[in-house]
């Protein structure tokens, strides 16, 4: 594997790193957490400007046609900075699931209005009850002359509470454990019978809970075969894992960063702390942890969109298990070495140690994956 940056790649670690060095410093996004969106709409037109948006749509529709590889230094820049704005939900699922299963009307109406910066979108597809689960969807969609009729629940869909237009799944056959029956749908912000409610998640980002009570949407909205939705759903949130495993490279190196200042600075007997061997032990393991981390989300970011869905989704599992071990490990003793101050909310450590938990828990834990790996490796 050649592990050398193309000029495209280089151009876009340059403009992500910059904009988040220039203008996402703490303080910066504590306001922006502090607003009424809890995001930054000027942000969003800023990534917008820059292209950050359309990094892997075709150029026709407003993109610069790049891949996923591309996609993941956007996504390593924006964990430094612990970026807030629903990059994830709307430029990696929604996006992908549309460039995947959309016909090439939805594409091309919806897409475009996404690389501009005038379109959010997010994916309701976990419920109350379906925990991990990809298949255990109980939301119904009833076919009839004219469209569907959606019922059902929702639960922590990332930014939800923003989308304009949400990608919802729902069983339109099949029992609710079963891959087959499962279909797609956009439902757009303001359907009679949508209810979103949103709310501040631990870390700061923005999620939903989506209740869905006799809504109904045209054929049209029906996005790739009705029944068939499985394929695209696991691929969706296979390259939802691998784009996380690459903020979380980010966050965890911006972690050390802080710790290792504050190691350098921070004095006791009249010396910086950092001169006890003790704790330079520990830094050097939180790098290891760190650059195992990022070897296993640089494999992630290869195998995002293969079509070899068994070896893709066991390739991301066990970047999932790397990046849990490592963001806990680094961040337990990111806050360990600062003492106090690291649990502090004026302090940037334990937000970056929040984000990572987070990460961890989104999309399957540590465990779940180590599980569903070793499944997948018998098989």
């Amino acid at each position: 594997m050649d592990f050398s940056l193309s000029d495209t790649q280089q151009m876009l670690r340059d403009t992500a790193a910059r904009l988040i060095r220039e203008r996402y410093g703490f303080e910066a996004r504590a306001k922006i957490l502090a607003s009424a969106d809890g995001f930054s709409r000027e942000m969003w037109a800023t990534f917008a400007e820059l292209g950050l948006l359309g990094v892997e749509l075709p150029e026709e529709l407003g993109g610069i046609g790049g891949s996923f590889q591309d996609l993941a230094i956007v996504l390593e820049a924006f964990g430094r900075g612990m970026v807030v704005e629903p990059f994830i939900p709307t430029v990696v699922l929604g996006a992908g699931l549309l460039r995947a299963a959309g016909s090439e009307a939805q594409k091309s109406e919806l897409l475009p209005r996404l690389a501009e910066g005038r379109l959010f979108l997010a994916f309701a597809h976990g419920e109350p009850r379906s925990r991990y689960s990809l298949t255990h969807v109980t939301a119904t969609a009833t076919g009839g002359a004219d469209g569907y009729t959606l019922d059902g629940a929702k639960a922590v869909v990332l930014g939800g509470d923003c989308a304009d237009v949400l990608i919802v799944s729902a069983r339109t056959a099949g029992k609710p454990d079963s891959r087959d029956g499962l279909s797609l749908f956009l439902v757009e912000r303001g359907a009679p019978g949508l209810k979103i409610r949103g709310y501040s998640t631990v870390d700061g980002t923005r999620a939903a809970e989506v209740t869905l009570a006799g809504v109904r949407v045209p054929r049209s909205a029906l996005l790739g075969p009705e029944g068939g939705a499985f394929p695209f759903i696991q691929q969706a949130l296979d390259r939802g894992i691998a784009a996380l495993c690459s903020e979380a490279v980010g966050n965890m190196q911006a972690l050390n960063e802080v710790t290792l200042d504050y190691l350098k600075t921070r004095t006791q007997f009249g010396v910086p702390i950092g001169s006890f061997q003790v704790l330079q032990h520990h830094m050097v393991d939180m790098y290891i942890a760190q650059e195992q981390a990022r070897s296993m989300a640089i494999l992630a970011a290869d195998r995002a969109d293969s079509p070899d869905a068994p070896a893709r989704t066991k390739a991301i599992s066990a970047a999932k298990v790397q990046i849990g071990r490592s963001g806990r490990f680094v961040g337990q003793w990111a806050i360990q070495l600062h003492g106090g101050i690291g649990t502090t909310m004026e302090y940037s450590a334990g937000h970056y140690f929040k984000r990572l938990t987070a990460i961890d828990r989104t999309f399957g834990d540590a465990d779940f994956h180590l599980s569903r790996f070793a499944t997948l490796d018998a098989a």
